[in-house]
């Protein structure tokens, strides 16, 4: 540039770009490109958005807390021991569960035994401070780098998983990635329909065989597909396997054992779909899931319709699994990036 500008001064004629420097520069703009459309997912959804749309969607689990700590919290006052066991008690019931309740406010409670003299306005604050360090969080990009890169859904059937998956992909071609849905749910006939009508409805390819076919033979196609068409993010649907089932847990290991023949690790991201209201069901489910396969995240759904938002908290802190998305209503932007911050604020203002 400046040498161009230099020439320009001299009332030099300027020297043409060569064949090197062009393709140079268009390399640099591709990259510019890539490096935009890979992090530009969640650049639509702005931290106030994000507030208003936990505070609105949370509203249910607020009000089972808000009800009955409100008055905790109305008049800054001394804690006596009665304070805390009637918090624990109302945290238990938000569906936070005993494990997580007790490490929540134990340490609060020892001070308290201790002998130090603390108030109700410190609590509240220490119990924010707490639940946001109990909400972990994830470096890894999402979706992961490398082409294909693989989101893999797994769940219980009713967790509204081929739903969530539509409503990704759908984010994700707006966002300028290419990518293709893969049925590998395969025990009902009913599940490929429905993953091929969201196909149609989102103008996303499905790669699907017959019912009864081998899961791990559907996960090869698709991802084998997306190389051959150069596609940025493949979606993987799996049979809402019951987690009490030991083989289909065991075809589980084997569909991932596809996967990482094709994929690398770092491409591919397993994602737990788990239902708000099913509360401390969905403990289980995350617990028998992690035990088969690692989980690199969680989704959950219908958080607007359940008092139990809490499970969010108790689940990332026992299995130490960030929250992805959060499913706040039925429409596609609905489904919003998780946001410690926002919901903390939303469920103890």
């Amino acid at each position: 540039m400046f040498k161009k500008l230099f020439q320009k001064l001299k009332g030099e004629e300027p020297q043409k770009e060569t064949k090197e420097e062009i393709a140079e520069k268009l390399d640099s703009k591709q990259f510019e490109q890539k490096k935009e459309k890979k992090t530009g997912f969640f650049s639509k959804f702005k931290k106030e958005f994000l507030i208003e749309k936990f505070k609105k969607g949370l509203s249910k689990t607020k009000e089972k807390l808000s009800s009955t700590l409100s008055d905790l919290f109305e008049v800054d006052r001394v804690v006596d021991l009665e304070t805390i066991e009637e918090i624990e008690e109302k945290l238990v019931l938000a569906d936070l569960g005993v494990e997580t309740t007790l490490a929540l406010i134990e340490p609060f409670k020892e001070r308290i035994l201790k002998g130090e003299t603390l108030t109700t306005g410190e609590l509240k604050k220490f119990l924010k401070n707490q639940m946001l360090s109990f909400l972990k969080e994830t470096d890894r990009p999402f979706p992961p780098e490398g082409r294909p890169s693989v989101l893999f859904f797994l769940g219980v059937n009713g967790v509204g998983k081929t739903t969530t998956i539509a409503k990704i992909g759908k984010k994700l071609m707006e966002e300028g990635f290419s990518v293709v849905l893969v049925a590998a749910d395969t025990f009902r006939a009913a599940a490929i329909d429905q993953l091929k009508t969201w196909g149609e409805r989102i103008g996303a390819p499905v790669v699907a065989l017959q019912e009864g076919a081998d899961p791990g033979a559907v996960i090869y196609q698709g991802i084998t597909y997306a190389q051959k068409h150069e596609i940025d993010v493949v979606l993987v649907d799996t049979a809402g396997r019951l987690h009490t089932k030991y083989n289909l847990i065991e075809e589980l290991k084997k569909m991932v054992k596809v996967m990482s023949k094709l994929v690398p690790e770092e491409s591919r991201e397993h994602i737990l779909v788990l239902d708000a209201t099913t509360g401390q069901n969905a403990m289980s489910q995350a617990k028998r899931f992690s035990e088969a396969i690692s989980i690199h995240s969680v989704i959950i759904t219908k958080m607007d319709g359940t008092a139990k938002g809490g499970i969010a908290i108790s689940i990332s802190h026992k299995f130490n699994l960030p929250i992805r998305f959060v499913g706040l209503g039925e429409k596609p932007e609905d489904l919003v990036p998780f946001n410690k911050e926002a919901f903390v604020s939303a469920i103890l203002p």
